[in-house]
């Protein structure tokens, strides 16, 4: 067994050192033929095995490096320029791949192309061509000028003796030799060197291999020009300049009276202005480091209490080989201001569409709460339990119901029935119910003007406006005071500009509403008519006094203005154009183009009604039914025609919604009509009588009664149309 086990090594010895031999065999022809092919060649070679070890030398490698064999390719070329490891790592990798790589390389002699071709599984062949004189060869060496070579990594390459001597070693990265991070040619500069900071002027020059050739320069001496100084501080536009870590450089004259500042401050970027939505002083960092191009930004002044703004221009510039932020600033307060009314116009108008949008389905929600609620009472007697509280529920639909009418009166959608009226009538029959409403402590004066002409207007609607303005005032003095209603004729030769208004030329009746209150504020006044907006306490005010008011004002063609001081009280001013023409009574009704029937029978009749909203259809068919009348329902215009088909059927009266799914209300009666020329109409609607476009036909016959509407409402409607 022994024998065996010997015969057995034995042979695998012999076959080890045939391996073996076999491979000494190969590399002899392979060095023998790289020394055919590379042995007489001016650039020094090498070959290398997969660990970087050297086995092959040509006659110059030997000459330049010595006899290398058994040793490394790195240790060879340690000397001649930095990092050797990481050059000849990544060269061997891409020659594992592409079989081939090259790169150029900055030495303490010049330059080389260090090339390298895969011979084998895992050899190599190394080729060093040198060229000198390039950049940072033994003539940058010998330069006065502190001069360096970097990569894009930033890595210092070489660095000639004069930089060495500066910085008092040798640099291994930029970030080491300079203080500033970006680096721009043509620019000033602070080094690190060994005696302390030092300036110069950078100049940079692209070199090979996306290598970075520095050269520093000495920073000259002579001063800005003193005529060039004095055209900075005396040009008539606010300038000023920054640091690229926002600190003060220096402002002009026109800066400093702009922003009131003392010739001694110098307050940094971000002590001056905001409102950038961000730090002001990154936005300055970005243009002084050219990672955004020069722009404007419209800023808010910090060092005032009042709202100031400037359109701030910022660009970088050079000077004495410095980078600067150059500022210039101009007035945007008039611009800014603009823009905030403008923005208040929009919001204003898209509270207003959304006021207007949902009263409609608000009007048809409390028309089905109040109008059964209606029908409840009408099945309960006042001692009975229930009674007091179907009462509740029907007197908080009504504050609903208010309420949605404010809303509208602010979108100025509401239904108006203006008429001529007298300012002195209509305030004398107000007169009682305002004392009443302003209280023992407060003294109420009426102060008429005679001969003021006639307003046409909604007269509940603009007592509505008085009542609110004179509790307004009343709420402004908790201690007591006078509040003065005052009429004055007012005639405008030409227009007037007020409050972002314009009031035309020509007669006006005015209405003044003054308190002694204690005033509103100046920066709340664009606010009071705002919806929502008040300056009471929680639980002591809507916030909608003013803004219904605002509302049914504009809505009648008026104008209303706003004056108060703090401490001294608040003027309201009402501005409404006289109105001379017809009595209201020589006006025809909307709606009565054609011959009213006959007298019609005053109970009982067959009525249409349509409406899409179920609850609203169930209420108004049970009230009508109540009060002896027949009702035909239907939940569509199109329903309704399909009924209208039957020639046999007798219609007293339509009673239809106007907004409805498909065709609308007065489109589906006038198609009727051609057929059932004198049936009168009554049209229901949650929107405003405005609904009925002006682009539609006049119906004959027809009345518009809104949304919400009681049991009583509906009925004496109905009555009088078939009255």
């Amino acid at each position: 067994m022994a024998g065996y086990i010997g015969i057995t090594l034995c042979m695998l010895v012999l076959v080890v050192r045939g391996i073996v031999m076999i491979g000494k065999m190969r590399r002899r022809r392979l060095e023998s033929g790289l020394l055919r092919l590379m042995g007489h060649d001016s650039a020094p070679c090498f070959s290398t095995d997969g660990a970087g070890m050297i086995g092959f030398q040509n006659a110059i490698a030997r000459e330049r490096f010595g006899k290398r064999d058994g040793a490394s390719l790195i240790s060879a070329l340690q000397d001649q320029f930095a990092s050797p490891a990481s050059v000849l790592y990544r060269l061997q990798s891409r020659a594992m791949v592409y079989g081939f790589a090259r790169e150029d390389v900055v030495t303490r002699r010049g330059h080389i192309r260090l090339t390298t071709h895969r011979i084998g599984a895992a050899r190599f062949l190394w080729r060093l061509e040198e060229f000198q004189d390039r950049g940072g060869g033994r003539g940058a060496e010998t330069l006065s000028l502190p001069m360096l070579v970097a990569n894009k990594a930033g890595v210092i390459l070489f660095s000639n003796e004069a930089m060495r001597r500066l910085i008092g070693e040798r640099p291994k990265r930029l970030d080491r030799v300079f203080l500033e991070q970006q680096l721009r040619s043509g620019e000033e500069v602070e080094v690190a060197a060994i005696a302390g900071p030092v300036r110069a002027i950078l100049a940079e020059v692209e070199g090979p291999g996306e290598r970075r050739e520095i050269y520093l320069l000495p920073v000259p001496r002579a001063n800005l020009d003193e005529h060039a100084l004095a055209d900075f501080e005396h040009v008539p536009v606010a300038l000023m300049k920054f640091a690229s870590d926002a600190s003060f450089r220096v402002a002009n004259k026109a800066a400093r009276e702009a922003l009131g500042l003392e010739p001694d401050e110098a307050p940094p970027f971000h002590d001056l202005f905001e409102g950038l939505g961000r730090a002001v002083s990154d936005w300055l960092a970005d243009i002084a480091a050219e990672r955004i191009p020069a722009g404007s930004e419209v800023l808010r002044l910090r060092r005032s209490d009042a709202d100031i703004f400037y359109q701030i221009t910022l660009r970088r510039i050079v000077e004495q080989g410095r980078g600067v932020v150059l500022a210039v600033l101009n007035d945007a307060t008039a611009l800014k201001t603009l823009e905030a009314q403008f923005v208040q116009s929009q919001k204003m108008q898209a509270i207003g569409q959304l006021a207007g949008g949902i009263a409609h389905d608000f009007n048809n929600l409390l028309t089905a709460i109040s109008g059964h609620c209606d029908l409840l009472l009408l099945r309960h007697d006042p001692s009975d339990p229930e009674y007091a509280d179907l009462v509740q529920i029907h007197q908080n639909a009504n504050r609903a119901a208010s309420l949605v009418g404010q809303l509208l009166a602010f979108s100025r959608k509401q239904t108006l029935k203006p008429g001529r009226l007298d300012l002195q009538e209509v305030l004398s029959d107000l007169t009682h119910l305002l004392n009443r409403l302003v209280g023992e402590r407060i003294n109420l004066r009426l102060a008429h003007a005679p001969d003021m002409g006639h307003i046409r207007a909604d007269k509940r609607q603009l007592e509505q406006v008085i009542m609110n303005l004179v509790v307004n005032a009343r709420d402004a003095m908790p201690e007591g005071g006078t509040i003065r209603i005052e009429t004055e004729a007012v005639t405008l030769d030409q227009e007037m500009r007020r409050d972002r208004a314009v009031v035309p030329a020509g007669q006006y009746a005015v209405i003044r509403v003054v308190d002694t209150g204690h005033g509103i504020p100046a920066d709340r006044l664009q606010k009071v008519f705002e919806p929502f907006y008040t300056t009471k306490r929680v639980g002591e005010g809507t916030g909608l006094g003013l803004s219904t008011a605002y509302g049914i004002v504009k809505q009648s063609g008026g104008f209303i203005f706003i004056d108060s001081q703090m401490g001294l009280g608040t003027v309201f001013h009402l501005y409404f154009p006289i109105n001379e023409g017809l009595e209201e009574g020589d006006l025809a009704p909307r709606g009565d183009t054609l011959p009213r029937p006959a007298l019609r029978k005053s109970e009982g009749g067959v009525v249409l009604l349509v409406e899409d909203e179920a609850p609203v259809r169930a209420f108004a068919s049970r009230a009508l039914r109540l009060r002896g009348f027949t009702v035909l329902e239907a939940d569509s215009a199109e329903a309704a025609l399909e009924t209208l088909e039957d020639p046999g059927l007798d219609i007293d009266l339509f009673v239809t919604d106007v907004v409805m799914p498909g065709m609308d209300g007065p489109s589906w009666v006038k198609k009727a009509l051609e057929t059932r020329p004198n049936v009168p109409t009554i049209f229901v609607s949650g929107y405003a009588e405005d609904c009925l476009s002006e682009n539609q036909s006049r119906v004959p016959n027809s009345v518009f009664l809104p949304k919400p509407f009681s049991l009583t409402a509906l009925t004496d409607a109905v009555q009088d149309q078939l009255s």
